[in-house]
C-alpha cells in the first residue's frame, strides 16, 4: 500500500510513529517545515529509517507552520493508495485539500483533536470549508469526534486511533518502588519525600500558576517540580509572594532525562487550561503515575479515570484541585492503586498499536 502522510514538523514522536508505520506500507511524508522555534536543537536530530522523508521549501510563518507551494508538485507527480492530511488548517495543508478536491482526489485528515467552536464568523466559515469532504476522517476521542461533525464531517467516515508518542518499551512493568525513588531523588537532587510532577511550557494556557496556588499550602515536605524550560517572571513572583521553597522550575529536558523525573515522581498534575491531547499524560502514564488534570485536556478526559487513576478537575477550579491533590498524595495505598491502574490503562496508548490502528482504516478506506 502506497501512503502519503502530510504534516507539518518532523516532531520527535511524530518520527517514531511514522518509523513504525513504515514497517506495513511504502511511506512518504512531506514536513512543511524542518523545525519548531520552540524546540530544543536536540528535538530536531531525527533519523527517517522505514520511511521517505521530505522537509518542503516554503515560507515560514510562527513557530512551525509554513506555506509551501512545492507540496502539489508531490501531489500532482504520481498516485498513492491513501493520503492524509495531518495539517489541515496550516497554508500548506489547506492548499493541498484544495488541490486535492479541485481534482477529485480522496483523502483523509487527522489531527490530534480539537474543540469545536460555534461555528459563527469569516475563521469558522474557512475552517468548515476546509474540513468538510474527507473519504475518512482519523479521531482520538469522542470531544474529537464532535469537533470534526462540527465542520461537517460525516459521522460514518470517522475512525478512531489510540493517540500516543511512547512505545510498548516506554511503559514499565511496574511503579517505582521506593529504594528505585530514592536512588532518583539524590542523582536529581530532590530533597523532598514526596514529589508532584508537571510538564509543559511556562505559557499561561498551561496553567502553572493554578498548580502553584493549589500548592501553595502543601508541607515542605513535598515537593512540586515544574519541568519545561525558562520560567516567566509571573511564575517567579507568585512563588516569591507566597514564599514557597518547595516549586521547583526545571528547564528543559531530553527524553531520557525527563523519564527519570517521572520515575522518581509520585503524583503528575497537568493544571492545563486547554490541550488538544496533551501527551505528557500518556508519558506520565507508562511510568506508572496517578494523574490529576483539568477536565479540558483531551488525554486526561480519554485516559483519566475518576478515582481509579487520578481524578479529572474543572478547569480553573484550585479549590478542587488542591482538594484532590491532598487526597492522592497523603495516601501511599491511594498513590499504589492508581499507580497500576495507569500502566493498565496506557498499555493500549503505544506507536506499536497507534500504526497498526492506521493500517486498518486505511485498507478499509482503500477498499470502498
Amino acid at each position: 500500500m502506497r501512503v502519503l502522510f502530510l504534516t507539518n514538523i518532523p516532531s520527535p514522536y511524530r518520527v517514531k510513529f511514522f518509523n513504525e508505520l513504515g514497517k506495513s506500507c511504502s511511506l512518504t511524508v512531506l514536513f512543511e517545515r524542518g523545525s519548531s522555534s520552540e524546540r530544543d536543537i536536540s528535538w530536531q536530530m531525527q533519523e527517517f529509517e522505514n520511511f521517505c522523508g521530505h522537509i518542503l521549501k516554503g515560507i515560514k510563518i510562527g513557530v512551525d507552520k509554513a506555506a509551501a507551494p512545492e507540496v502539489i508538485r508531490y501531489l500532482a507527480k504520481e498516485r498513492y493508495d491513501v493520503i492524509v492530511v495531518g495539517n489541515p488548517l496550516t497554508p500548506t495543508g489547506g492548499l493541498a485539500i484544495q488541490y486535492m478536491k479541485s481534482r477529485h482526489i480522496p483523502y483523509c485528515i487527522e489531527s490530534d483533536g480539537g474543540f469545536a467552536k460555534n461555528g459563527k464568523g469569516i475563521k469558522e466559515k474557512i475552517k468548515k470549508n476546509i474540513l468538510t469532504g474527507a473519504a475518512a476522517y482519523l479521531s482520538t476521542s469522542d470531544i474529537h469526534d464532535r469537533y470534526y461533525m462540527t465542520y461537517g464531517a460525516d459521522t460514518n467516515k470517522i475512525y478512531r486511533y489510540p493517540f500516543t508518542s511512547i512505545t510498548e518499551a516506554d511503559i514499565r512493568d511496574m511503579p517505582s518502588q521506593d529504594q528505585e525513588k530514592s536512588a532518583l531523588k539524590a542523582e536529581l537532587g530532590i530533597k523532598e519525600n514526596k514529589v508532584i510532577l508537571s510538564v509543559g511550557q511556562f505559557i499561561y494556557r498551561k496553567g502553572f500558576d493554578i498548580l502553584i496556588k493549589a500548592c501553595r499550602g502543601l508541607g515542605p515536605e513535598t515537593g512540586v517540580y515544574i519541568i519545561g524550560g525558562q520560567a516567566t517572571q509571573e511564575y517567579i513572583d507568585l512563588v516569591n509572594e507566597y514564599q514557597l521553597s518547595n516549586i521547583h522550575f526545571i528547564g528543559f529536558k531530553v527524553s531520557k532525562e525527563l523519564a527519570k523525573y517521572y520515575r522518581a515522581a509520585d503524583l503528575f498534575v497537568f493544571p492545563t487550561r486547554e490541550d488538544v491531547w496533551g501527551l505528557v499524560v500518556n508519558e506520565a502514564m507508562s511510568k506508572g503515575l496517578p494523574v490529576i488534570s483539568g477536565n479540558r485536556c483531551i488525554a486526561a478526559v480519554e485516559l483519566v479515570k475518576n478515582a481509579e487513576n487520578g481524578y479529572l478537575v474543572q478547569s480553573e477550579d484550585i479549590a478542587d484541585f488542591e482538594e484532590k491533590i491532598r487526597l492522592v498524595i497523603n495516601d501511599a495505598e491511594t498513590m499504589k492503586k492508581m499507580s497500576a491502574r495507569s500502566l493498565e490503562i496506557i498499555k493500549d496508548y503505544t506507536i506499536e498499536a497507534m500504526a497498526k490502528r492506521h493500517i486498518e482504516i486505511f485498507t478499509e478506506v482503500k477498499n470502498k
